[in-house]
């Protein structure tokens, strides 16, 4: 008998056990992905509750979506759009988390900062934290501090100097005149006359100015001189003025006695007056005090003479007898 071979053992099908291990794993996936897209959301405040800030300025150059807002260095908010007004300028919406909305207030100011070195930044100042909080919608103007704005206006101040220095130093310039004239002066003054041919110009009025200051000098030797012997004429041992001095004194000597002899008048005319019996007496002795009187008084004549020899300045002297 013709036996019947065995037939092979059919495999068995796993190919539904692989695809529930796929879908599984892609399932997986997706919340892997769909969890970290949340995470990266809350993680970047999508979720925070904010506010909104609208900060105006003539441009929005180095400004992108994303870009942080700092307070005292720390992130406050981020710009979450940027927009044309109808004004024509540049519109950056903010959004700040209500937990750091505080740092913000009615007196705060916002700049945008561009260096020359780094890249553009948003900066809040509040100076009084004690003011009142921002609302929310609140549009600011923006102050943009460019310094690479400032570079042509640096470069247009610098070209005008260079051009008024090359003015003030070319050949026909007025500096260039004025040292000239400096010099024209210095070799004056080196020269013969010095300082005065310098004043004068003229070397001949420099001349006669030297004469002139030559017999002036011989002149005051002469004044000094004649001084000098007026002096000694005058004030010396043997001058007037010694003589004068004596006269002066044997004049009030002789003054005092013509005033002793007046009062004695005086006396003889207030006895004669109370005595009238004695009359012929007084009236003698009148007439001797008298004679005392002109001699005295002639005296005197004598002595003024004898001052007017002396002394150059006379004067007239008057003598009246009472």
């Amino acid at each position: 008998m013709n036996e019947t071979p065995a037939e092979p053992p059919v495999a068995v099908n796993d190919s539904s056990g692989l695809q529930f291990k796929a879908a599984l794993l892609l399932l997986l996936m997706i919340l892997l992905v769909g969890g970290s897209i949340v995470y990266l959301m809350y993680a970047r405040g999508v979720f925070e509750a904010t506010q909104k800030l609208v900060l105006v300025a003539d441009d929005s150059e180095g400004v992108v979506v994303g870009m942080d807002l700092t307070f005292s260095g720390f992130p406050v908010g981020r710009v979450s759009q940027i927009e044309l007004s109808p004004e024509g300028n540049a519109r950056m919406i903010m959004e700040i988390p209500r937990r750091d909305a505080h740092w913000l207030r009615t007196t705060s100011i916002f700049t945008l900062e561009r260096g020359l070195v780094g890249s553009t930044r948003l900066r809040a100042y509040s100076g009084i934290l004690t003011d009142p909080a921002l609302e929310d919608g609140a549009a600011r103007t923006l102050l943009v501090g460019d310094a690479s704005a400032e570079i042509p206006k640096l470069v247009a101040s610098a070209k005008e100097l260079i051009q008024n220095l090359k003015a003030l130093t070319a050949a026909d310039s007025s500096l260039d005149a004025s040292l000239g004239n400096v010099k024209t002066l210095t070799d004056k003054l080196n020269g013969k006359g010095g300082a005065l041919g310098a004043i004068l110009g003229d070397e001949k009025h420099t001349e006669k100015l030297l004469t002139a200051l030559d017999r002036a000098n011989s002149l005051l030797a002469k004044v000094d001189g004649l001084a000098a012997k007026a002096d000694t004429q005058v004030f010396g041992p043997s001058g007037l003025m010694k003589d004068a001095q004596a006269t002066v004194v044997q004049l009030s000597g002789l003054l005092s006695e013509a005033r002793v002899s007046l009062k004695k008048v005086d006396a003889i005319l207030i006895d004669a007056q109370s005595i009238s019996a004695n009359a012929k007496e007084s009236t003698a002795d009148l007439g001797v005090l008298r004679a005392d009187v002109e001699s005295s008084l002639r005296k005197v004549d004598h002595l003024i003479n004898e001052i007017n020899r002396k002394w150059p300045f006379k004067r007239d002297a008057e003598l009246k007898l009472p």
